[in-house]
């Protein structure tokens, strides 16, 4: 599914109460320029058995008690087997998902520091990690480039 399919399914499913779609179209241009650096339009996310996304530790080696939360994102399902024992744990699968629609949840899961994207050319493997915070940043300086001028702010005291 390209980029902008996907970005028209974020679209059409979001919550028809007259803002959230328009907000969805508003942040689509940051979505997608992310998307377009990343080397495929789908990647499997493993997730539990209620769907949940699985999350994984990270520490700091040169100093241990800095951590950060992470998801895996992988671009086909062998390349899962290779990096992950996911399929030796039975409640764990490994869910499809478009790659604009994994950043769309990125922006809304809390506890997650970041993604990190594996993607591979045949024989390499890079692993591309998109922070929440850069994310957040960046939908941001869209919003703002695409508010009406003369337009109130929302937080204006």
């Amino acid at each position: 599914m390209d980029l902008e399919t996907q970005i028209q399914l974020l679209i059409d499913n979001a919550p028809k109460d007259g803002i959230t779609p328009k907000l969805v179209a508003a942040i689509a241009p940051a979505l997608s320029a992310i998307a377009q650096k990343l080397g495929h339009p789908q990647y499997y996310i493993l997730q539990n058995l209620d769907e949940n996304w699985i999350l994984t530790t990270l520490s700091n080696r040169g100093n241990p008690p800095v951590e950060k939360q992470v998801i895996y994102a992988f671009p086909t399902i062998q390349d899962i087997s290779t990096s992950y024992s996911a399929g030796l744990d039975p409640q764990v699968i490994a869910a499809p998902m478009p790659v604009t629609h994994i950043l769309f949840q990125l922006l809304a899961l809390e506890p997650v520091d970041s993604i990190v994207f594996f993607d591979t050319d045949g024989t390499n493997t890079q692993e591309i990690e998109i922070k929440r915070s850069d994310l957040q940043s960046l939908v941001q300086q869209v919003l703002q480039q695409n508010r009406p001028k003369g337009q109130v702010p929302p937080d204006i005291a």
